[in-house]
């Protein structure tokens, strides 16, 4: 969004670098009264009306109060969250079996590049839209209304375009991606991040004409543009009932539309592929990309008339696209490394998707705190705990909830998990969570520097980055441990 907007205009996020950020404080910027308010869920509006917190007014609420809304209105979801990502990649198991997958196998391809895409683009809508709920400008019916079908049309643009690159990167790859004769089982694990990555079938005849490929691009924009419709609509009512109910959408949604993003559009995909493998030689896959084609441009045209969300078009390609390459990177230099760790896909839930989370909850908060500070909200005299605090906050939290999932693994008859190896890997969690919390903001204060909104710009470079740097982390934790002689095994009821 444009920097110097005025506040009758209802943008979200009025960037200046010449703004004021509070640089005297010992946080580099965002431990300033008003951001305070913003990172413990206070909100305002854009008429200068006093802001109150979710937890009380603002000149009585206590520093327990407002930490424990932290806790529990973020455990719940980071825990939801990690349990959402461990099915989406099970469930990849199961689709990557069906007719069309093994008919076509660019569809196999594509799905960790969709996923990876359309997954950032529900969490920057719930940042923004949390933005936008605790700046007061989801309060009023008729702009709230506004706000949330310009934002939706926005997405089906996104979605259209994200999957249409995504679909072409499948193409590239199905044309220089060699093949084994034979893959192990641990091969498939080993490729599988926070995001599922799927193994290629064995040799057979390879198909890669056009057919094939508009098959791929039209099962792909359907997939993204429907899980759009249903997640972005999901989103947007969550973030209206948590302003009604008191909570701070900052707290909840992002690592939600994360989770829920892979899971519903690995199922559209897997469903709509299905559909359309009977007509793979027909003009109907074809039709289908061109009804998609022509309803982005009307939701395009749609957006350049709406006040509140037109700028954003242009905004928040670059960060998409370049998490794409960094998630890729991720694939291959990981291959390298943990091929003999079977267990590997198990774990990496947790040291790379939870930190992920947390993260991604924290820059939604900072990035709420940044615009209130170009706001009214700047002139509040609300005190709340500093930047540390909550991040110490949201570090304890994330402890449970990984002893929780560990638990959950052994439970079921999973995973072996020795004493040592779990000491370790607490320690490395560790580890990631600061970094994610860290880097988060670091990248946030360095977006807000060069006037580009962290709302559109900070998440999926923070996300694909944490698959990177958890992933890494998890690998020096298995070679730290092998060298002690202690090894960490899968149960042989649940391998491949």
């Amino acid at each position: 969004m444009t920097a110097g907007r005025e506040d009758d205009d209802v943008e979200l996020a009025p960037l200046s670098k010449n703004a004021e950020t509070y640089d005297n404080d010992d946080d580099n910027g965002v431990d300033s009264d008003a951001d305070a308010q913003a990172l413990l869920g206070a909100h305002g509006s854009s008429d200068g009306q006093r802001a109150k917190s979710w937890y009380g007014e603002p000149d009585t609420a206590g520093l327990w109060p407002q930490v424990k809304g932290i806790v529990t209105e973020s455990a719940p979801t980071l825990l939801f969250s990690t349990i959402g990502l461990m099915l989406s990649g099970e469930l990849l198991d199961h689709v990557t079996h069906w007719r069309a997958m093994v008919q076509v196998d660019q569809l196999i391809m594509i799905i960790p590049v969709v996923l990876n895409l359309k997954g950032n683009l529900e969490m920057n809508l719930s940042a923004r839209l949390g933005t936008a709920a605790n700046m007061g400008h989801l309060d009023d019916p008729s702009t709230r209304r506004q706000i949330i079908l310009g934002n939706l049309s926005l997405l089906q643009v996104q979605a259209t375009v994200v999957s249409f690159i995504a679909a072409c990167v499948s193409l590239v790859l199905g044309l220089i991606v060699p093949r084994n004769s034979e893959a192990p089982p641990t091969e498939a694990r080993s490729l599988w991040s926070r995001r599922p990555r799927p193994i290629l079938p064995p040799v057979r005849e390879r198909k890669s004409g056009i057919a094939e490929f508009v098959m791929v691009a039209s099962s792909a924009m359907s997939a993204a543009c429907l899980s759009s419709i249903i997640l972005g609509s999901f989103m947007c009512g969550l973030i209206v009932l948590c302003r009604r109910l008191g909570r701070d959408p900052d707290n909840i949604a992002p690592p939600i539309a994360a989770c829920l993003g892979d899971l519903v559009t690995l199922v559209l995909l897997g469903a709509v592929s299905m559909v359309l493998i009977p007509f793979l030689h027909t003009p109907m896959p074809a039709i289908v990309m061109l009804i998609l084609v022509l309803s982005a441009v009307a939701c395009g045209f749609s957006l350049r008339r709406n006040t509140h969300v037109r700028d954003l078009i242009w905004q928040g390609w670059s960060p998409l696209f370049g998490a794409m390459v960094i998630s890729s990177a991720t694939g291959i230099i990981l291959d390298l490394f943990v091929s003999r760790y079977e267990d590997f896909a198990l774990l990496a839930v947790i040291i790379s998707g939870l930190p992920g989370g947390v993260g991604s909850i924290f820059i939604s908060r900072l990035s709420t705190a940044l615009h209130a500070a170009t706001t009214s909200m700047r002139g509040d005299t609300h005190k709340g705990p500093s930047n540390k605090v909550v991040m110490t906050t949201l570090l304890l939290i994330t402890v449970p909830v990984e002893v929780i999932f560990l638990a959950m693994l052994y439970g079921f008859g999973w995973i072996d998990l020795p004493i040592i190896f779990t000491v370790f890997s607490v320690g490395f969690f560790c580890v990631a969570v600061f970094t994610s919390l860290i880097t988060g903001k670091w990248l946030v204060n360095l977006l807000w520097w060069r006037d580009l909104d962290p709302d559109m710009y900070a998440l999926p470079l923070h996300s694909a980055g944490m698959d990177l740097i958890g992933q890494l982390l998890l690998v020096l934790c298995f070679e730290i441990v092998s060298l002690m002689g202690v090894t960490v095994a899968v149960r042989a009821k649940h391998k491949r």
